[in-house]
């Protein structure tokens, strides 16, 4: 399973980055909005800094496919790992059709049943983006959702890769891997919390103190 992280802090990605896990970056309105600076800024800092990601996704907004497209032109110059990101309506998915036919990777997102990633993957998405907790924050189950998507990608042999977003928790991420998810993008913070066990602390505190002990020992000996 790939690993994306969800931010537009350069620093956060730079250093989880520098782990040699992380796959790629997703990126939204609202976190360019947090960042305080311009998408296209970010987006080239990005494929500048991070050479060995797979895929930086840049988020178009308009109204219509045309104004879409434009702005998908716009971000898809600065570098081939872009993917740009379309809402799951009739005019992103018109949008996705066409970039797809220009073999430009797409990344659909704001998926929140089947029949929406049916069509994400019938305009020809690279990655479709399922909202997990915003549908657990609902009251609806969104890891079921990943395991049908999941189920109906693999019996029809769709090509679209499954991206289970909007993960709040190292359960969720567990979950979805389970449930079929192709790629998860989580936030930094959720990244390094999946290293944490607490018996994996018991143990190299105890193997410390073993080894501790050896030493201790050996020192005795000499």
């Amino acid at each position: 399973m790939k690993i994306f992280l969800d931010t537009a802090n350069t620093e956060d990605i730079k250093s989880a980055y520098d782990t040699g896990l992380i796959d790629g970056v997703t990126t939204n309105p609202t976190l360019i909005f947090k960042s305080g600076r311009q998408l296209d800024e970010v987006a080239r800092e990005l494929c500048y800094l991070f050479t060995n990601l797979e895929s930086v996704s840049t988020e178009v907004v308009g109204d219509t496919c045309e104004q879409m497209l434009t702005e998908a032109r716009k971000y898809h110059t600065i570098d081939p790992k872009i993917t740009i990101k379309v809402p799951c309506t009739v005019e992103g998915l018109k949008a996705c059709k066409t970039l797809n036919d220009m073999g430009i990777q797409t990344n659909v997102t704001l998926v929140f049943s089947l029949s929406q990633a049916i069509l994400a993957s019938k305009a020809g998405a690279t990655f479709v983006s399922p909202f997990v907790g915003r549908w657990l924050d609902n009251s609806v189950d969104g890891v079921d959702l990943i395991k049908n998507i999941s189920s109906y990608f693999k019996r029809n042999n769709v090509s679209t890769k499954l991206l289970a977003a909007s993960i709040r928790d190292v359960r969720q991420v567990e979950l979805c891997a389970r449930q079929g998810a192709d790629v998860i993008t989580i936030p930094p913070s959720v990244f390094w919390k999946m290293y944490n066990n607490i018996l994996t602390d018991q143990g190299l505190e105890q193997f410390k103190k073993d080894w501790d002990n050896v030493i201790h020992a050996t020192d005795f000996c000499d």
